[in-house]
């Protein structure tokens, strides 16, 4: 049968399946929800029953011939890509296996230096080494943005024996580096272009969006579906343009990947994918509509600043995605983790996360008309009975790395704990990050130094939810022993 974007194959054998009443002697145990009655009565019956084991007529996700791989040959077709993977282990799985395929030990790879922690992590397993490029600042802001093509050039001209470029684009801020620049730079001195786009699902579907990473000529996408795609919670795809060897980079994704995809998070791709090549162009626009609209409200109340176009400078801000409702507190006197714990917790309103001078709230055409009010209200009120004098406040989310030793080197190295506000002129052996968005403050084989200390005490004193190290209280810190 041909297969067109009307199509969802895994769904469609998934219902013939539960149709005919097979009889499981095979896991998962709960056989249906009937092994387990509160599972059942929470999750509801069709969701467990559709909580199957691979078997010859769903296909199998290491291996897939059938029903899985039409859904990723959809996928590669609405995507514009040459390969499509359904990724189980979330978007971090997708971007450790695009690194992993493109890198092997001692490897350079050029990225910068505000990648969520997945990138780290898959040097740490796989012994590249980075070539951090420091991302442009907004100082007004205090947050990165993207890489500045001529930065990526000068990282390129020191480091031509580099295999990839690895960009994040957008980041978790909306901002997008010169995306179709810097793949035209790469290829032109014989490296991949890597691009986490966990965040830019909607930039395939979205008319006027910034460029996608396969429009640009990117070789390899990380796509965060359940993010702005509909997809449920840890889905992703991993998207291969030309000349990638996709039967390599399927062996790679199995190093890590389950042996055991769960068919809720696949049909939930499958289904997810039908839709955006179906209704993802109004369903955007739509998207967009309420962000614009967020955004005059709030920048009409005075003190916040809801960031958009209006920064563009054509390098490190090259362009934005107006889907993304990014918003400056400091002025009101409150760290964003402030006003994310207000929301949550006097407002009953949960944004995406908070750091110590924004929030960010992710907005879709799920959300309706008078929760977007309620934000706007919210924020309002805030601002009258919460805001203080600016005194005293951290003014910048990024600092600059000092790297003494590769990630690997590091997080294997013989260490030990000291409190982290003895630990300056140390080698950091671990992580320090603000979860979400997961960017590291530390990761292993950085300086720590006294900025950074000042960094990590106003973070948990602002009441930043800090992860990464051995020590949960995250008050001593792992430091190689030289």
């Amino acid at each position: 049968m041909k297969l067109s974007q009307n199509n969802a194959p895994i769904m469609e054998a998934m219902k013939n399946h539960l149709l005919n009443r097979v009889v499981p002697f095979d896991v998962p145990g709960h056989k249906g929800g009937r092994g387990n009655q509160e599972l059942t009565e929470f999750l509801g019956i069709q969701c467990l029953k559709a909580d199957v084991n691979s078997m010859k007529p769903l296909d199998n996700l290491c291996h897939p011939v059938s029903v899985i791989k039409g859904a990723e040959m959809l996928a590669a077709e609405a995507f514009k890509a040459k390969h499509a993977f359904f990724v189980v282990n979330g978007t971090t799985g997708s971007v450790q296996a695009m690194i992993m395929s493109a890198c092997k030990a001692g490897d350079k790879i050029i990225m910068p230096r505000n990648v969520h922690r997945s990138a780290i992590n898959a040097l740490v397993v796989c012994g590249s080494i980075p070539i951090y490029v420091n991302p442009g600042v907004n100082k007004e802001l205090g947050i990165p943005l993207g890489m500045s093509v001529s930065d990526v050039e000068d990282a390129i001209r020191e480091n031509p024996d580099a295999k990839a470029v690895l960009v994040n684009n957008p980041t978790y801020y909306g901002i997008c580096s010169d995306l179709k620049a810097i793949v035209e730079l790469a290829h032109k001195n014989n490296m991949l272009v890597l691009v986490d786009e966990a965040h830019g699902t909607h930039f395939y579907f979205l008319d006027d969006a910034p460029i996608s990473a396969m429009s640009a000529g990117a070789d390899m996408a990380a796509v965060s579906m359940h993010k702005t795609g509909g997809s449920l919670t840890q889905s992703s795809l991993l998207l291969c343009g030309e000349g990638i060897n996709f039967d390599y980079v399927r062996q790679v994704i199995n190093l890590t990947q389950t042996t055991s995809g769960s068919y809720l998070l696949l049909s939930s791709l499958d289904i997810a994918r039908k839709n955006l090549a179906l209704n993802g162009r109004k369903m955007f626009a739509k998207t967009v509509e309420f962000a614009e609209y967020a955004r005059i409200e709030i920048n009409k109340i005075g003190g916040y600043y809801a960031f958009g176009e209006e920064l563009i400078d054509g390098d490190a801000f090259y362009s934005f995605d107006k889907t993304k409702l990014s918003i400056h507190t400091r002025n009101i006197g409150l760290a964003g983790v402030e006003v994310y714990d207000i929301l949550r917790d006097e407002y009953g309103i949960q944004t995406e996360f908070g750091d110590i001078g924004n929030i960010l709230a992710i907005i879709s055409a799920g959300d309706r008309a008078l929760e977007i009010e309620r934000l706007i209200s919210a924020l309002s009120e805030i601002k009258r009975l919460y805001s203080k004098i600016e005194t005293g406040m951290f003014d910048h989310e990024y600092i600059n790395p000092n790297v003494a030793l590769p990630p690997q080197v590091a997080f294997y190295s013989k260490s030990k704990s000291i409190p982290i506000k003895e630990s300056e002129g140390e080698v950091c052996s671990e992580f320090v990050m603000c979860y979400p968005p997961g960017i590291p403050i530390l990761a292993p084989g950085e300086m720590i130094t006294k900025d950074i200390i000042e960094y990590i005490s106003y973070a948990k004193e602002k009441g930043s939810f800090l992860t990464g190290t051995q020590d949960m209280q995250v008050n001593n810190i792992n430091i190689v022993i030289q």
